[in-house]
């Protein structure tokens, strides 16, 4: 690189340091924060259980309660289960495709919701993962204007993650942090089947 741009590159460099640096003294708030990992793209839940691994190194407790999904060998469960500051719930019927019985679903849904309230109460846990709830809101199995309410009562430092398609405007608005995880493609358009510690 010739000297003037690299001149160039510093000075703008250190422009933008300045910029960031300013943004992060203004960022004084700590609390509890809510994500929401919605979008047609593979990820959401992955995402979430990444974040997952970063709050268990920082040794918080932490609850995950997954609403449509009924399956119990994924390689997530297998792998955090297994540390004594998680409790994993797998409380779904399975797809609705699969179930074909909406009044099973919305009671599998209604269960699951309980148990999740009981976490968003409890100021033991630091993280709460409500996998896949968008679907509880999509198909009217629970009301969202109660579980907006019960997300903004929680305990002020607990972080709260949820998952799933189709997230409604209100969910959205509610949440602190919104990333929508967009499908390019996917293996399975060409014929790949799920493949274990990739897809479950």
């Amino acid at each position: 690189m010739a000297e003037e741009d690299t001149a160039r590159h510093r000075a703008r460099m250190q422009r933008k340091k300045a910029v960031i640096e300013e943004r992060i003294a203004r960022a004084s708030l700590e609390r509890g924060v809510f994500l929401l990992h919605t979008g047609s793209g593979k990820g959401k839940s992955s995402a979430a259980f990444g974040v997952l691994a970063r709050a268990l190194g920082h040794g918080m407790n932490a609850v995950v309660v997954q609403f449509v999904k009924s399956r119990s060998d994924t390689g997530e469960e297998a792998f955090f289960r297994r540390h004594p500051a998680v409790r994993w719930y797998v409380m779904g019927e399975g797809f609705t495709w699969e179930t074909q019985d909406p009044a099973r679903d919305a009671a599998a849904a209604r269960a699951a919701w309980e148990t999740a309230r009981a976490a968003l109460t409890d100021p033991g846990v630091a993280l709460v993962i409500l996998d896949e709830l968008t679907y509880a809101f999509k198909y009217h199995w629970l009301d969202l204007e109660e579980a907006l309410a019960v997300f903004r009562a929680r305990p002020f430092h607990q972080h709260l993650i949820v998952t799933g398609r189709a997230a409604p405007a209100a969910l959205v608005e509610a949440a602190d942090t919104v990333t929508e995880m967009g499908l390019v493609k996917h293996a399975f358009q060409a014929g790949v089947k799920a493949m274990p510690g990739i897809e479950w």
